[in-house]
């Protein structure tokens, strides 16, 4: 039996993060199982077991070689930009896959110092990202922030993870305004659509 530091252990672990890494941007994360993975990185599944023996911690390894795409690049006005990222995080956050990732990244951080520093990097682009777009809104004048711009995320997201993992329910709109709403006062050209 191969170990970690045997060559084809290393070339069958990469083939297969490869693989998974390309399912995910081609197809999204419910494309990233056992057995699709394995089809694709020309192994056998049981070797993909080996390597990951649950599918959301190997599509969890995959989804940190892909650039995050919630928050990059905002756009004018803000509040339509924020409403549609807010929109794109909820629709992953309704996928089985993304849940179960989103879930074992919490818990697992809990006693893995690997798995909380992703969860450390996960969180800080969110923050980072979502601040420094909110900051750019309040000096443009399209918002007056009601919270320091750094707690946004977790306020924006919060009310998302915990109606997708503890409810197992779908974000709504009506959700997805709310959350906008709370984030400060914006000003009236960047009112919500009627």
């Amino acid at each position: 039996m191969p170990t970690e530091n045997d060559p084809r252990f290393l070339r069958s672990r990469e083939a297969i993060l490869h693989a998974a890494r390309d399912l995910l941007l081609e197809r999204g994360p419910a494309a990233v199982t056992h057995v699709q993975v394995a089809e694709r990185a020309a192994v056998g599944r049981a070797t993909v077991y080996r390597h990951w023996p649950r599918a959301e911690l190997l599509l969890m390894e995959a989804m940190a070689t892909v650039p995050m795409p919630f928050f990059s690049d905002p756009t004018v006005p803000t509040r339509d930009w924020l409403r549609r990222e807010l929109t794109a995080i909820a629709r992953q956050l309704d996928l089985d896959d993304v849940r179960a990732v989103s879930t074992t990244l919490a818990g697992t951080a809990l006693w893995d110092t690997d798995m909380d520093a992703r969860r450390a990097q996960f969180a800080g682009v969110l923050t980072d990202r979502l601040a420094a777009a909110l900051d750019g809104a309040q000096t443009r004048g399209e918002i007056t922030l009601a919270i320091p711009s750094r707690d946004a995320a977790a306020l924006a997201i919060g009310p998302m993870y915990y109606r997708s993992t503890i409810e197992h329910s779908p974000t709504g709109t009506n959700l997805i305004e709310a959350t906008i709403e709370a984030l400060g006062t914006w000003s009236t050209a960047s009112s919500p659509r009627q």
